[in-house]
């Protein structure tokens, strides 16, 4: 269904009581009844059709049902051999109901020939009514006034009920009419005994056939628990052999389906039991969550164990429990002469008697009924005793000692259903690790009832439980603090995550546009290398080529120098270019005047010496230790590059 695969299985039909008949010797079943039997052949054979090679590899589990099965396609022949596509048998189903229908086809036309006769006549004579003609215990009459029904020849067969129309069967139709009616029984007679024939042909295939109807029915099974688990998002949890339940973003189905077509979000809950936490005690105000939380864990493990997918995160993992056990709401009883308490008493005692490690239990509101101290006091005995037996449960309790003993109790965990104090609005979020308030004094102040009434009860309130549910109080509104600080680090830590891939992409982009850049630089010398290596390797070819024609010694002794010459201005501008690169590493050219004590750059050589004294248009150069005179005019006035400059 996910896939828009279609699947040949949307005729589902209920054939309990044919496919009994099928199985009853002498039993005759009617034509409609052989065209639904018709209907399950043809669906089995869409499905055995719809496995071809490909999906027998893909849908192995779908292909598990009709394993043990198989299609016979002589049932569709033999009800096609009699049954046309309407239902009706043909004519051509026995020769007798052929001849029969012949023979009708002719009465019924003379019938109809001499009926219009006798009509054009009593017409004529004004005797017809204006209905003119009908039928009448399956025979046909001419309707006439009731004043002429003496002066017509005929059989009177009744009279309308003003008794002004008198229905009549003409004297010469009477004979037509007892052959059609003859006819028309054996035609009856026939079609019976074509149909108890192909009954009884069709029984053969009796077991083939109910075994179809069963296929067709799990397929439906399989169609409708795949819709349900579309329309909840379901999905196949970690299945454990074992006493374990971890939901992860658990929504309770049904307020799932009420929620999408109210168009509102449902708040999934994640809960854990384990071999640690077995028992898990819910607190928190009324119309918080308590119970939706409780019965979700209890459906979604009833629908696991069902066959079912649930509405959870695919990694929830679930076990699988020998007993569930439930109970929720008030279950007193007159007729046993049970109270509220009397009643959940009786099923904790039975409880308690059959709990074991591989139990589930689920119990809303443990201990209510009775007086808050005894109830709670019982309640803390009954939560102690299914601790010791190892099982495995939810309880929602308001009472203080349930909440103080699941803290310290080994396998108990305490639960709180968030509550927004400031709106008093619940905010369906379970909490694990703490047990929550009531927000009895709070919702009273909320809703605006008065401050004395509050104030007095306050008064009657037990100081240590006062102060206990407003320490409770007072933690969960700290808690929803740092968890909404919690969420701003989360997302400040998301953005700062986020601004750093987006600088290391821009770094990462940024060298490799320096790195293009350089093999740019690098091919362009490349090519001009190359360029030059093929110029000199012509005017290499050339001088050859001239050497050989030459015959006059002073004309090769004059190529020879050109020849010279060209290689050796190449290695010196090679020279010149590597003491530029040295020079320009080390100073720097400011220009300027000549005058003793300044740096200068020759420009002939590159090297830089110190001004010692000027003489006209010479200059004497400190070159090191050895002073030489150079013009002035190939001096270039310089100074030391700075350290960051070279960097």
């Amino acid at each position: 269904m996910q896939n828009a695969l279609y699947f040949p299985n949307e005729t589902v039909l209920n054939l309990n009581n044919e496919l009994k008949l099928l199985g009853i010797s002498g039993a005759v079943l009617r034509e409609e009844q052989l065209m639904e039997i018709r209907k399950l052949a043809e669906s089995m054979k869409a499905i055995f059709h719809w496995f071809d090679a490909e999906r027998r590899i893909a849908y192995p589990s779908l292909l598990k049902v009709i394993a043990d099965s198989y299609y016979e396609k002589a049932i569709v022949q033999l009800i096609d051999d009699v049954l046309d596509e309407t239902g009706i048998v043909k004519d051509n189903a026995s020769k007798e109901l052929a001849q029969i229908r012949i023979n009708l086809a002719r009465k019924r036309s003379e019938l109809r020939r001499a009926f219009d006769k006798v009509v054009a006549k009593w017409n004529k004579s004004g005797y017809v009514s204006d209905i003119e003609e009908a039928f009448l215990n399956g025979r046909r009459v001419v309707a006439v006034h009731a004043e002429y029904k003496r002066q017509v020849k005929g059989i009177l067969l009744g009279e309308s009920d003003t008794r002004k129309t008198s229905f009549i069967e003409p004297e010469e139709t009477i004979e037509l009419n007892n052959d059609v009616f003859t006819l028309e029984n054996d035609e009856s007679r026939e079609v019976y005994r074509i149909l108890r024939d192909l009954t009884k042909q069709l029984s053969v295939y009796a077991p083939l056939l109910k075994a179809y109807h069963i296929i067709i029915g799990e397929y439906d099974f399989i169609r409708a628990k795949a819709r349900l688990a579309i329309d909840v998002g379901g999905n196949y949890p970690v299945v454990q052999d074992k006493a374990h339940v971890h939901l992860i973003e658990a929504c309770h189905p049904l307020l799932l389906l009420y929620n999408k077509r109210s168009g509102k979000p449902t708040i999934p809950v994640s809960v854990t039991l384990d071999e640690k936490s077995r028992i898990l005690v819910i607190s928190g105000p009324n119309a918080g969550g308590k119970t939706v939380t409780l019965k979700t864990v209890g459906l979604l493990q009833m629908m696991l164990q069902s066959g079912l997918m649930v509405p959870v995160h695919p990694h929830s993992q679930m076990g699988i429990f020998k007993q569930l056990m439930i109970h929720i709401g008030d279950t007193q009883s007159l007729e046993f002469e049970l109270s509220t308490y009397s009643s959940h008493l009786k099923n904790m005692k039975y409880l308690i008697e059959n709990a074991n490690g591989r139990t589930l239990f689920f119990i809303d509101e443990l201990g209510s009924g009775s007086d808050p101290h005894l109830g709670g006091a019982f309640a803390e005995v009954i939560l102690e005793e299914l601790a010791k037996k190892h099982a495995f449960g939810i309880v929602t309790t308001h009472y203080l000692n349930l909440k103080v003993m699941a803290n310290k109790t080994p396998g108990i965990t305490n639960g709180a259903m968030a509550f927004d104090e400031k709106s008093l609005i619940p905010l369906y979020k379970l909490v694990i690790g703490k047990p929550g308030s009531s927000y009895t004094f709070s919702i009273a102040e909320r809703i605006g009832m008065e401050p004395r009434l509050i104030a007095r009860a306050k008064t009657m309130v037990d100081e240590d439980h006062f102060s206990l549910d407003k320490l409770l109080n007072r933690a969960e509104q700290d808690m929803r603090k740092i968890e909404q600080k919690e969420k701003e680090l989360t997302s400040m830590l998301k953005e700062n995550e986020r601004l750093k891939k987006e600088m290391e992409h821009v770094m990462k982009k940024e060298k490799h546009q320096q790195q293009v850049e350089l093999l740019k630089h690098q091919n362009q010398i490349n090519e001009e290398r190359i360029a030059f290596l093929k110029d000199m390797e012509r005017k290499l070819k050339q001088i050859v080529f001239d050497w050989k024609r030459m015959e006059n010694q002073e004309d090769k002794t004059a190529l020879m120098k050109q020849m010279h010459a060209m290689l050796f201005k190449q290695k010196e501008k090679q020279v010149k270019e590597k003491a530029k690169k040295k020079f320009d590493s080390k100073y720097i050219e400011t220009g300027g005047e000549i005058v003793p004590g300044v740096k200068v750059r020759m420009t002939q050589n590159n090297q830089v010496g110190q001004v010692k004294e000027i003489r006209d248009k010479k200059v004497i150069v400190q070159l090191g230790v050895i002073p030489i005179t150079v013009d002035i005019k190939n001096l270039v006035v310089v100074q030391d590059r700075e350290p960051e400059e070279t960097t």
